[in-house]
Parts: C-alpha cells; sequence; structure tokens
C-alpha cells in the first residue's frame, strides 16, 4: 500500500504560491494551499494562475478564530470560499463550526458538488472519546470527508485520536493531534486509514509537523 502526504504551503504572493507549490507538487501527492496567507484581493489571482493543478490540491482559508490568517469578516471569507469552489478543487477545506452556523453556504456547496473536507481543530486539548465520536457523527452530515484534529498534552491524548479509525464507518477520516506528544500520530494515522498526512516543505505550518522528506524516511516512501 502507498501511502500519501500533502504539503501545507502558506506563501504570501500568487507568484511565491505557484512556485512553491510547483516544488510540493514534485514531493507530494497533494499541496493544501493555505489562501488565509494571502492578501484577499490577491485570491482570484492566486486561484487563476494554479488553477492546473487544483486537482492536486486542497484549498483552505482559515479565519483567526480558527488559528487562521485570513483578515477579512465572516461575509468575506463565504464570498471567496464561493470562488474557490467554483474552480473544482481536489478538496475545500471548510470548518465544520462554519457549515453548522450557515446553513446556505452548506447548501451552496452541496449544489456545486463541490468536495468538502469538513474540518475541526481544538488548539488547547483533546476531547474525551465520547465527545470526539460524537463530533465525527455530526460532521459527517456534510461531507465524508472529515479532518479532526486535536492539541496532544500526553501521549494518551495521541492514542485517543488514534482510536477514532476504529469507528470511522465510511468516512475519509483525517485524525491525528498536533504538538510534540502528537507527532506520531501524524505517521501511524497513514497505517490505520487515513488518506494522507499533513507534512512541511522544511518549515512546520502547524505544531509537530514533519517535513515531507522525514515522512518518506520513516514510512520508505519511493517517490
Amino acid at each position: 500500500m502507498k501511502y500519501k502526504t500533502c504539503v501545507s504551503i502558506a506563501e504570501t504572493t500568487p507568484e511565491k504560491t505557484k512556485k512553491v507549490l510547483k516544488i510540493a507538487l514534485s514531493k507530494s501527492d497533494f499541496v493544501e494551499v493555505r489562501f488565509d496567507f494571502l492578501k484577499i484581493e490577491q485570491i482570484p489571482q492566486t486561484l487563476e494562475i494554479i488553477k492546473k493543478d487544483l486537482n492536486r490540491v486542497v484549498c483552505t482559508l482559515r479565519p483567526k478564530t480558527e488559528g487562521g490568517k485570513f483578515s477579512g469578516n465572516e461575509k468575506e471569507r463565504k464570498a471567496i470560499l464561493k470562488l474557490i469552489a467554483e474552480y473544482n478543487p481536489f478538496l475545500l477545506d471548510v470548518e465544520f463550526n462554519t457549515l453548522k452556523k450557515d446553513s446556505d453556504l452548506s447548501k451552496y456547496l452541496k449544489s456545486t458538488k463541490t468536495k468538502l473536507l469538513v474540518s475541526w481543530h481544538d488548539f488547547k486539548k483533546t476531547p474525551n472519546s465520547v465527545q470526539l465520536n460524537k463530533k465525527i457523527k455530526e460532521m459527517s452530515k456534510f461531507s465524508s470527508n472529515v479532518k479532526i484534529v486535536s492539541t496532544a498534552k500526553s501521549t494518551n491524548d495521541s492514542t485517543r485520536m488514534l482510536e477514532l479509525y476504529s469507528k470511522k464507518g465510511k468516512n475519509n477520516l483525517i485524525s491525528f493531534a498536533m504538538g510534540d506528544y502528537g507527532r506520531i500520530s501524524r505517521i501511524l494515522c497513514l497505517y490505520l486509514g487515513s488518506p494522507y498526512t499533513y507534512v512541511s516543505l522544511g518549515k512546520a505550518i502547524a505544531p509537530g509537523q514533519f517535513s515531507v522528506d522525514e515522512v518518506k524516511k520513516i514510512i520508505n516512501l519511493k517517490k
């Protein structure tokens, strides 16, 4: 079985995004483009110059309330999410909290047949198993592609996130923990059925992230 990686990139100009995306795609199966690191007015141009590669791109526009960098308001962010959807990327990452609050956005993305990755992050802790399983059930109503990520304060926290794979059902589940205690879960999730794991090109974008080269050495991937 081939284990897959997704390089996260967070560049601040359209040109840099295009350049780094090319490098990332040569090393990885997929690339997550963090559009929230760009200025709002640069996003349409960026989409246009990378559109040929979007079939391998996870598009993310994270608001500050969810640990992202997007500087605009929610109305602007949702308008951009709809714009990204028009480009039919491999996956459009939209936060569970956003979809839950805005049924119109959810209906719109469903009507456009956008391949959604519904995501939820806890940047402070790891909830208990009952809460986590309940969360997955709620998230699955929006998409079968589910990403649930916590922050590990112990090895047990990490284990709890990996135990979710035993109850994933028909979901394409991505579940791991951030932070030093969570690092190993970023590798083990692949063996438990995660479609891919998030990596960096060298400089970690999220706490505990491995580089694509490190992961390849660990799981002995031959590209």
